[in-house]
């Protein structure tokens, strides 16, 4: 593959994705979801072509190469999107020269193994969260990576929204004060889903969207672990994930924060911050495009989609993979916005919530 060094010395080529697509759902009908579609956001390099300098365009994110358990599968996605490989294995692409960096959107209880399949072949990687889904796990895939000296990032997009941007300039910067409570909830009837209700799938409220509340909270209190958790939950009788959580969080200097996820019923999907100085809510907490700042509110729209999209305001995907390039460009193994330590946080936090709850996985007892 091409090297950091080579891609930002050259600066004659795209940083060229390899993707890795979702496995087929047991008992479902078609595919997880549109990973790539969004996920890795095809148009991003499309946008960025028509609005950056040549300089930034030569070195913009382009899909090269898409993979799949199934071949067919991964023609089908390529004919659509115009890329130019498509892979039937997860290995083909892992021994592809051409890649710099894989964005790895398999289903939760496959990404150790797919990140280490990625990592071993010195891939730069990509992955989707929850990175993994426990602590041990996510211990395996930063050890692999430091060892094979590549790049690794959890794919958490909302930290790279522009809107998130804007609250650490906030939090930097005093203006609103000594935070004192966080409160950030999410909420989606996703009962129907059976990525999100089957244990052997990585089902469960928290990995799935409980997460974005957890990283909400740590982003805001810059990474610091709490001194202690309150958890508590509704677990679904016949699957055993968790279809609710609440969990109490608390800090140093007696600060809190409060956390709602619900894979059964749709909240308000909010987050919000409140300081000595003032007070920030973020509407549409996991994808957000506007910030209301003392009852001021303030919009931040992503760039308009080229093709019908899944999910709301998917186009700020982008916001992630420039971070990568970016990364890349500079030779970085990690993020500073999404480090390492992020990530061993978000899933140590994970796992307490998971131990009150009562939510024991077969990855847990491995």
């Amino acid at each position: 593959m091409g090297s950091v060094v080579r891609v930002a010395g050259r600066m004659d080529c795209h940083t060229r994705y390899g993707s890795v697509s979702a496995r087929r759902e047991k008992k479902g009908s078609g595919k997880v979801r549109a990973v790539i579609e969004e996920k890795l956001e095809l148009e991003a390099c499309k946008y960025n072509n028509n609005h950056c300098s040549q300089e930034e365009c030569l070195t913009s994110p382009v899909v090269v190469a898409v993979a799949a358990r199934k071949l067919e599968d991964a023609q089908e996605f390529a004919k659509k999107h115009s890329i130019s490989k498509a892979y039937g294995s997860y290995e083909e692409l892992a021994r592809d020269r051409d890649i710099d960096v894989v964005y790895i959107g398999v289903i939760h209880p496959y990404h150790l193994n797919t990140c280490l399949l990625f990592t071993n072949a010195k891939k730069n990687v990509l992955c989707e969260k929850p990175l993994a889904m426990n602590t041990k796990e996510v211990q395996q895939i930063l050890a692999s990576a430091k060892k094979n000296g590549v790049f690794l990032m959890e794919a958490v997009w909302t930290r790279f929204f522009p809107v998130s941007v804007e609250i650490r300039r906030l939090l930097a910067q005093g203006e609103l004060g000594e935070v004192k409570m966080v409160r950030s909830e999410f909420g989606l009837p996703l009962m129907h889903v059976p990525r999100a209700m089957q244990k052997e799938l990585g089902g469960g409220a928290l990995l799935d969207i409980g997460i974005y509340c957890l990283q909400f909270v740590s982003m805001v209190y810059n990474g610091e672990k709490p001194e202690s958790i309150q958890a508590s939950g509704v677990v679904h009788v016949e699957t055993g994930v968790d279809e609710t959580v609440v969990a109490i969080l608390k800090y140093s200097k007696n600060r809190m924060a409060v956390i709602t996820c619900s894979s059964g019923v749709k909240l308000p999907n909010d987050a919000i911050i409140m300081g000595t100085k003032g007070t920030v809510r973020v509407p549409a907490m996991w994808c957000p495009t506007s910030l209301v700042v003392n009852e001021k509110e303030i919009e931040y729209p992503v760039p308009e989609p080229y093709l019908p999209l899944n999910f709301i305001n998917s186009t700020g995907m982008r916001y992630e993979a420039e971070e990568v390039r970016q990364c890349l460009l500079k030779g970085l193994k990690e993020s500073t916005v999404m480090s390492h330590a992020d990530s061993l946080l978000l899933a140590e936090l994970e796992d307490e919530i998971r131990r009150q709850v009562g939510v024991v996985y077969s990855q847990d007892c491995q």
